[in-house]
């Protein structure tokens, strides 16, 4: 069977965990594109040139420590509106969501350029507001929180680069079904999203 869920939106709407969940229930392969960008903006803050590191990319650096880390967040950002970035991980990630026996990806441009033709696509969002509180939460069970302004003001900045950049801007495909998470507990929005997928099985 191949069959593609994706699953987009902005950072800190829970698209990760919707997406990990639906995997794990549905027996999928899964894969966060985002973790893509990480490790390239992890070797870029190495020192490295971004499109040789997107091209250099083997699985390994997937399992870097530090890739949630907010300074390669940032540079993750950053590479991922360069075209020639995007190019070198256009064919892995477009295998991998055609694979036998079905897999779930998220990222931002997964129903929009990765994969338009995928069976199933959600559009999980949330207020900048909530998704502000979300990872300030998440940076003080860490240890490591900037006040929840400067919070806010990266997750503004990041929505404004990922839906402003000229290659393969954010956005919702126009057949996605959108999930706005604000006012919804994770178990409500996974099993929305669950009623959604398998009525596309």
């Amino acid at each position: 069977m191949i069959f593609t869920v994706a699953v987009d939106g902005p950072a800190a709407a829970g698209k990760g965990t919707i997406s990990k969940r639906l995997a794990a229930e549905l027996g999928l392969a899964h894969l966060d594109t985002g973790l893509l960008y990480r490790a390239v903006g992890a070797r870029v803050l190495g020192g490295e040139e971004a499109a040789a590191a997107a091209r250099g990319l083997v699985p390994a650096d997937l399992d870097r420590p530090g890739l949630r880390q907010p300074a390669i967040a940032d540079a993750a950002s950053r590479v991922a509106a360069l075209p020639e970035v995007r190019r070198a991980l256009l064919e892995f990630q477009r295998a991998f969501a055609r694979r036998e026996g079905g897999a779930v990806l998220d990222g931002r441009d997964i129903g929009t350029v990765i994969c338009p033709e995928a069976e199933a696509k959600l559009y999980v969002t949330a207020s900048a507001e909530a998704r502000a509180a979300r990872r300030h939460a998440e940076q003080v069970a860490a240890g490591e929180a900037q006040p929840l302004e400067a919070v806010l003001a990266e997750v503004v900045a990041r929505d404004a680069r990922d839906t402003g950049r000229a290659d393969a801007p954010m956005r919702a495909a126009a057949d996605a079904v959108v999930i706005d998470t604000t006012d919804l507990g994770i178990e409500e929005a996974v099993a929305r999203a669950l009623e959604i997928v398998r009525g596309r099985l």
